[in-house]
Order: C-alpha cells, then sequence, then structure tokens
C-alpha cells in the first residue's frame, strides 16, 4: 500500500552532500466529503447513495441496564460490530422514553416503585419516567458511570449525544414541561457524563447559561452542542417568538456557549421536513435559515440526516446529491498542508509543515500525526511519531509544525506525513491537498 504507492509517485534517488534543502508549495484539492468524524450522518443500515464516516443510533436503557449494578451491553457491541465494519464510526445516544414505543425504563426501577406517568401527544403514546423520583436520578447516574468506564476513549465511537432524559433523549417533554427533570436533577446527570467520559466527546441538545429558565447551565461544561432543527429553527431571525431557535439559545447562553466550537463539537440533525430537499436548487429550508449559512455561523461538524440516504422512490437526483457533496464539503474541519521545508544534515532531516484550516471547524480528537520515509532503494522503511496536535488547528489561525528525524542513510527520502485512524479498518483522515494519497499518507517530497 504506502510502499508501492511511494515507489510509483516517486523513484528518483539523489545523493546528498553534508548538507541541504527543500522548500516544496503544496497545491490545494478539495478533501473527501467522508473524512472521519465530519459531514452527513446516516441513520444506521443507511450508507448509500451519499458518502459517509459516521452512522447514528438510539439505544433504549432497558436493554442495557438489567440490575442496579448489572449491564449487558451486547447491543451496542452488536451495532459496533457491524458499523466498523463498513469502516465507519458510531455517533450514538441512550434514552429513557421514545414517543410511540414502550417505555425504556429499566425494569427494576418499576419494581423499586418508579412511576411511569402516560400521555398523548402528535408523536403517539408517551410514557414519561418519573424524573422526580431520586431512585430513578441515582440509577441513571450509575448508568452513565457505567457507560463511560465501559466506552470512553473506545476510538469505534465517534460522538455521544447526552441523551437519557427526555423524549428521545433530547431534554424535554413538550408539551408537558412541568415532567421534566428539575434544574438539580439535570445537574446530577451532566456532572455524571463530565466525571464518567474525558476521551469521548459528548454533546448536548440545549445550551444554557445561569439564567436559562428550563435548563441547567451547561456553558462551563465539557460538552458540545446539537441542533436537532437544523436549518429550520437554527439561524437568529431577531424575533422574540423564535428565541428558541439554536442561535439565539447559544448567545443567551453566553460567550463561553458561543465559542464551545473552538474545542467541543457541534452537531445536530437535519430537520426531517426538509430531510433531501434542503439541498435542491431552490432549497426547501424556510427562508432565513440557509443552510451553509448556518454551518459557517454555527461551527458546524456533522448532522444526522436521512433524505441523502433513502434509496426509496423517488432516490436522490444527480443534481441534489451534486449539491449536497458541493455544501457538505463546507462542514467541520478542511487541513491543508501549503509548503514543507526538509532540511538534510548528515544523518538528520529537519521537517517544517505549514497548515491551516480551510474548514469551519477543528478536529476534535489529537489522533497521532506520523511521519514516514522511505529510502530510495525502496527497502528500507521508518515510522516517527510527532507531537503535533490537530486539535490546535483552527480555522484562520495557520500553524507550523517542526521535528527533526534520523535517517539511516545519507541519501534523499521519500518523505509523508500521515493521521491514522485509531480505529482499526476507520477512514484515514485526508489532507486537501493534491498530493495526498487514498491510504492517507500526504507525500512533502
Amino acid at each position: 500500500m504506502f510502499k508501492s504507492s511511494l515507489a510509483i509517485c516517486l523513484s528518483l534517488a539523489v545523493l546528498l552532500t553534508s548538507s541541504s534543502a527543500q522548500e516544496t508549495k503544496h497545491k490545494y484539492k478539495p478533501a473527501p466529503i467522508d473524512n472521519p468524524l465530519k459531514g452527513l450522518v446516516p441513520y444506521w443500515g443507511q450508507q448509500d447513495p451519499f458518502p459517509c464516516s459516521m452512522e447514528f443510533w438510539y439505544f433504549p436503557i432497558n436493554e442495557i441496564m438489567k440490575g442496579p449494578n448489572e449491564f449487558d451491553w451486547t447491543i451496542v457491541e452488536a451495532k459496533l460490530a457491524d458499523i466498523t465494519g463498513r469502516g465507519n464510526q458510531l455517533v450514538m445516544r441512550t434514552y429513557l422514553e421514545y414517543p410511540g414505543k414502550e417505555s425504556a425504563m429499566p425494569k427494576f426501577l418499576a419494581e423499586q416503585g418508579v412511576k411511569i406517568i402516560k400521555y398523548k401527544n402528535d408523536d403517539g403514546l408517551n410514557q414519561t419516567p418519573d424524573y422526580h423520583d431520586p431512585k430513578l436520578i441515582k440509577a441513571m447516574e450509575d448508568f452513565v458511570a457505567a457507560f463511560g468506564k465501559k466506552y470512553d476513549g473506545d476510538p469505534r465511537i465517534a460522538f455521544i449525544t447526552m441523551g437519557v432524559l427526555g423524549h428521545w433523549g433530547e431534554w424535554h417533554t413538550y408539551p408537558k414541561s412541568e415532567l421534566f427533570a428539575t434544574k438539580e436533577e439535570q445537574t446530577k446527570i451532566q456532572d455524571a457524563f463530565a466525571r464518567s467520559f474525558k476521551k469521548t466527546k459528548v454533546l448536548m441538545r440545549y445550551p444554557a447559561g445561569k439564567n436559562a429558565w428550563a435548563h441547567a447551565a451547561n456553558d462551563e461544561h465539557p460538552v458540545g452542542y446539537h441542533d436537532d432543527s437544523f436549518a429550520w429553527a437554527t439561524l437568529d431571525t431577531g424575533k422574540k417568538e423564535d428565541d428558541w431557535f439554536f442561535e439565539p439559545a447559544m448567545k443567551a447562553a453566553g460567550e463561553k456557549a458561543l465559542n464551545k466550537w473552538k474545542t467541543q463539537p457541534i452537531g445536530g440533525e437535519i430537520r426531517p421536513e426538509i430531510w433531501g430537499c434542503v439541498f435542491d436548487n431552490p432549497s426547501c429550508a424556510p427562508k432565513g435559515q440557509d443552510f451553509e449559512t448556518s454551518v459557517e455561523r454555527l461551527h458546524v461538524s456533522w448532522l444526522m440526516d436521512s433524505g441523502m440516504f433513502s434509496l426509496a422512490d423517488p432516490a436522490p437526483t444527480k443534481q441534489r446529491i451534486d449539491n449536497a457533496k458541493r455544501q457538505v464539503s463546507k462542514m467541520g474541519y478542511e487541513l491543508y498542508v501549503s509548503s514543507s521545508k526538509l532540511s538534510f544534515e548528515s544523518d538528520k532531516c529537519t521537517i517544517e509543515v505549514a497548515v491551516e484550516n480551510k474548514g469551519v471547524a477543528p478536529f476534535y480528537y489529537d489522533w497521532p500525526i506520523k511521519i514516514a520515509t522511505q529510502s530510495d532503494n525502496d527497502v528500507s522503511d521508518s515510522t516517527f511519531d510527532t507531537d503535533w496536535k490537530l486539535t490546535k488547528v483552527l480555522p484562520g489561525e495557520p500553524q507550523t509544525w517542526k521535528c527533526e528525524i534520523k535517517l539511516a542513510q545519507n541519501r534523499l527520502k521519500k518523505i509523508s506525513i500521515y493521521v491514522p485512524n485509531p480505529m482499526k479498518g476507520g477512514k484515514p483522515l485526508r489532507f486537501a491537498n493534491e498530493s495526498q494519497q487514498a491510504d492517507g499518507y500526504l507525500i512533502l517530497n
């Protein structure tokens, strides 16, 4: 793979003098839209016809939590095995209630006397557990602790939306808001996630500052946010009746929430009413809720969607797919190496790489950045670790990566950088460069 591709691309060997240097200006080429940790995310099982690197699924808590200290992760592992078999990573959420479905509250809690309130609305029969019962909240703290112990840092999972509370795990019980957890109860769940997930990124549905009326403050919690009405109720209209839209809610939560995107991911779901047709020409997005503007202003990295992944009649047209590819390419990060300098001296090489982010958001995990060398006679390959940080390359803030490596021979090396996906079989990160290889290696000389 790497050896053969480099051998094809670069075959000249050059004898070095005591010291020499090579400076290269690299040409831009749009990165693939199925780069990891960005783009459109189908529900599990919908892979075609649009490229993706992640898939989403909900998990009912009662199928995992079988007793006070008894957990069975079989349903999660089954989905992980299937999704990772396609080279994709999972975005997941757990829930206690899902309108129209049976209650997902663990059976032992019902046996302990935790009540379930049943009522109907437009989404069907709702079965809301009594969030004010301390036994339920304590059990959910225990669940989150076990969840983190099992999966925090697991590279098969891209992101977790916090879930647990509310309809679909979306942190509301509209229109019966009085049934939702109090701020104190919400904080206990937030704190449980903060304790239990130090590596895997967690996102919450609603940004909230200290003065939010319904939700406990989360602007200082280590969480991102997900807008589940994206391109429908996202951008600020300036109207009081629209203050629940995602951008005005972020503004109300304050500067810390508005700047979360620099360290925490922003994701969500395209509103189901505009699945697919949001990318038509003209778009069906409501006036003032333009998809590209929403992506740029909110620094969005990924969005759940079914419209571009449905094979049902009518299937997405070529025009819709082309429009979607153009607009989705603007989501998340796009890392471009603009130039590199290789300075050779004796058995050493100093490598300098100028990198910039042409996207709207950073890469949110510090996956390892490695250097690969190949000798001119195609017999000696070496790899080197670096201390370079992907998370530090923010839009509009170019970085220069620099390090020194040892060379085994006094000859020119074919030198590349690459970012392997820590998940076995996962898609590698690919830079927005002409010299980027499909297997993940970016040739510097």
